[in-house]
């Protein structure tokens, strides 16, 4: 599988040793694969969300009241989810691309600057961090996920065993 990550770089990744998954999952039914399946995806965004904090606090200014780390969030796509059925998690920094008074609350301060380090600009060059959580992390997210969601699974069969 090929995903393109924020229009520029793409990252290769193929999916190895799931063929126990697959034959488990032909024996639970579609609402028993939607829970267990957001429950290990959010496990995995997990392991991308842990990396990327870490990659933040290497780049963050530690000299000023922002703090990137913070501002890293994993959220629900309820709008992807109602539209095709499909489950999405996005890993991000909160904050947006530009300051506004809007960014006040966030847990780390105003952190829109976090776009610089990964982008760069003509002045700066750039020091991606966001890319690099989820490339470094490709691997381990996906066996976090296969993990989590065959142990779903797992306890699934066995609740619906025991309702016969």
């Amino acid at each position: 599988m090929t995903r393109g990550f924020m229009g520029t770089d793409t990252i290769e990744y193929s999916l190895i040793g799931i063929e126990s998954l697959l034959a488990k999952f032909e024996s639970i039914t579609y609402d028993v694969k939607r829970k267990g399946g957001r429950f290990a995806l959010r496990k995995a965004a997990g392991v991308v969300e842990r990396a990327l904090k870490q990659n933040a606090d290497a780049v963050d200014d530690p000299g000023t009241p922002a703090n990137i780390s913070k501002n890293v969030a994993v959220r629900f796509s309820n709008r992807t989810f109602k539209a095709t059925g499909d489950l999405k998690f996005r890993v991000g920094i909160l904050g947006g691309a530009s300051p506004s008074s809007k960014q006040t609350g966030q847990p780390g301060g105003i952190t829109y600057f976090w776009r610089h380090q990964e982008f760069g600009t003509e002045k700066m060059a750039a020091q991606p961090f966001a890319r690099r959580a989820l490339e470094d992390n490709i691997g381990p997210a996906t066996n976090e996920f296969v993990s989590q969601y065959e142990k779903a699974i797992d306890r699934a069969i066995k609740r619906a065993a025991k309702g016969k």
